[in-house]
């Protein structure tokens, strides 16, 4: 929406920051410069959950129950069958996957919005040497086997706790921790 310009403001106010206090008790603004070149330069970023998938993440909001990270695997095939408790929304940065269950491939800059409830098998093609996704997860999921049964769970707090070890692990302070926590 176009903001109308008030006739009383002089052209000095119109270039004026906001004034007044933020609301109280809201968490600071985050921004990564460069975070996919960044990623990319430095494996030690990558938290792994396997010899062949890790995730680098960018924003961990355990106040509102979601996270945001960049998911990588350098390997084709089954990554995991999850059933999602909210939403998640995903841009494929590089390389394609698919799920087993629809008829869709998500590939290169396309965007993909999966509704809370839905489970689905993700598939990376035997040509993908590597494909990395920004994902948007609400809420968390629950790993399956094919018939519904749960076998594992993970949402923003195993993510923290995943991010926390490894970060340990390879000598990155808290602190660059803290800096990506609501």
């Amino acid at each position: 929406m176009l903001q109308q310009r008030n006739p009383d403001y002089s052209a000095n106010e119109e270039l004026m920051p906001f004034q007044l206090p933020q609301v109280p008790y809201m968490s600071p603004d985050l921004v990564i410069p460069g975070v996919l070149d960044e990623a990319l330069k430095d494996d030690n970023l990558w938290v792994p959950t396997s010899d062949s998938v890790s995730f680098k993440p960018l924003l961990l909001n355990t106040s509102s129950g979601y996270y945001i990270n960049l998911l990588r695997v350098r390997k084709s095939g089954v990554l995991s069958r999850h059933r999602h408790t909210g939403a998640v929304h995903a841009f494929v940065l590089k390389g394609r996957w698919y799920y087993l269950e629809h008829d869709w491939i998500a590939e290169e800059k396309s965007f993909a919005y999966e509704p809370p409830g839905e489970t689905h098998t993700l598939f990376v093609p035997e040509d993908v040497t590597e494909m990395i996704t920004l994902f948007i997860v609400h809420g968390g999921y629950t790993y399956v086997d094919p018939f519904g049964k749960a076998v594992g769970y993970e949402d923003v707090f195993t993510k923290l706790e995943a991010t926390r070890e490894h970060y340990k692990n390879i000598g990155i302070p808290e602190s660059e921790l803290e800096k990506i926590i609501r």
